[in-house]
């Protein structure tokens, strides 16, 4: 399941717990996306990992890419906090494919992270 997480109007941020699903995105994660794209016309987003990666169902990663790819342009600055080492280097490596900005954080960087994608540090 995905809760999201109350920050400034310029970013949406969300907690991703036990298993997620199709259904987790296309209700929390791409409404939020798009509202947030209508507002600002940009994509700030964050996303804490207190879940494995394999708890991601195929749906789930299908809605990923897709709202990922709808918005390519968008996408101005994404974090990813987790502890796992290979979803940080892979986080950090997206900055080179796609436009916008993107960084792995450990969990205690949280606030570092979220303000990072609030725009508060460089």
């Amino acid at each position: 399941m995905i809760h999201q997480i109350d920050t400034t109007d310029n970013v949406v941020a969300f907690r991703a717990l036990a298993e997620v699903t199709k259904d987790d995105f296309l209700t929390a994660v791409v409404p939020a996306v798009e509202h947030l794209v209508k507002q600002i016309n940009e994509i700030n987003f964050l996303l804490v990992l207190d879940t494995d990666i394999q708890n991601f169902t195929a749906g789930a990663w299908l809605q990923d890419a897709l709202l990922g790819l709808e918005h390519l342009g968008k996408w101005n600055r994404a974090a990813i906090v987790t502890d796992t080492d290979e979803i940080i280097s892979f986080t950090n490596g997206f900055s080179f494919i796609i436009p916008g900005e993107f960084r792995g954080y450990k969990r205690v960087e949280f606030n570092k992270a979220l303000n990072w994608v609030e725009g508060n540090i460089s």
